[in-house]
C-alpha cells in the first residue's frame, strides 16, 4: 500500500514516514499543498494523510479539489484543532477521516489500515481500464469491442480488480470481497481463478491488463 504523507512539520513528517514504513507501507512525504495536489492527481495512492495547515494550498482546499476532479482517494486529516466544528468542517469537503494533535502513531497506523480495507470504487455503471469495459448493470464484459463470457466467480473478481484498477489486491482482500468467507490460506483457489480470468482478458491481446506483483497479490492496470 502507497501512502502519500503531507506535513510542513519535518520532525512530524519523519516520525509519520517510519512509522508507515515500519508496518510495510510505501510513504511518500510532501510539504507543500500545491505539490500534493499535483502528485495525488497524477500517482494511485491508496491513502492520503493530509495536514491542514500547509504552506501553498491548505488541506481542505486539496481535498475540495480532489473530489471536483472525481479522485476518491481516502484521505485522513491531521489538524492541531480538535473542536467539533473544525472536525465537521474537514469531513464535509470530502475527507474520510479526522484526527487531531497531538496523536498516537498507533492510532493513526490504524486509522490508515482502517481506509485502505474500503475498496476504491469507480462511479456509475460502467467501469473502464484500456479497452475493457464492463457494465454492472447489465453484466456485460467486452475487451476491444469482444464480448467476453465469464462465469459468476469470475465476473465477481474481475469487478472488484476494475473497481480496485491500480492498486494491488493481496490474495486474503481478494477472498473477502469475492468469496466473502475464510478458508485455508494455504489454498491456491485464488490463484486459479486469476489464471483463468487472464486467459479471458488478456489472452490475445498485446496490452496484458492483468499483473501479478510477486508475494503481495495482484493488479488489474493499463501500463
Amino acid at each position: 500500500m502507497r501512502v502519500l504523507v503531507v506535513e510542513d512539520e519535518k520532525k512530524t513528517a519523519s516520525f509519520i514516514r517510519k512509522a508507515l514504513q515500519s508496518e510495510g507501507f510505501v510513504a511518500d512525504v510532501l510539504s507543500n499543498g500545491n505539490d500534493a495536489l499535483t502528485a495525488v492527481s497524477s500517482t494511485g495512492f491508496d491513502v492520503l494523510v493530509l495536514d491542514i495547515m500547509l504552506p501553498g494550498r491548505d488541506g481542505l482546499s486539496i481535498v475540495r479539489q480532489m473530489r471536483e476532479r472525481q479522485i476518491h482517494t481516502p484521505v485522513l486529516l491531521l489538524s492541531a484543532r480538535g473542536a467539533v466544528g473544525e472536525k465537521v468542517e474537514g469531513l464535509n469537503s470530502g475527507a474520510d477521516d479526522y484526527l487531531a494533535k497531538p496523536f498516537a502513531l498507533e492510532e493513526l497506523i490504524a486509522r490508515v489500515r482502517a481506509l485502505t480495507r474500503r475498496q476504491p470504487e469507480q462511479r456509475g455503471p460502467m467501469l473502464q481500464v484500456a479497452d475493457l469495459t464492463l457494465n454492472t448493470m447489465t453484466r456485460e464484459v467486452q475487451r476491444g469491442g469482444q464480448s467476453i463470457d465469464l462465469a459468476q466467480r469470475e465476473y465477481l473478481l474481475l469487478e472488484f480488480l476494475m473497481r480496485s484498477a491500480g492498486r494491488i489486491c493481496g490474495r486474503m482482500l481478494i477472498v473477502e470481497k469475492v468469496w466473502d468467507y475464510d478458508f485455508d490460506p494455504g489454498s491456491n483457489l485464488v490463484d486459479v481463478y486469476i489464471m483463468r480470468l487472464r486467459e479471458k482478458v488478456d489472452s490475445g491481446f498485446a496490452i496484458k491488463l492483468l499483473h501479478t506483483v510477486r508475494g503481495v497479490g495482484y493488479v488489474l492496470k493499463a501500463t
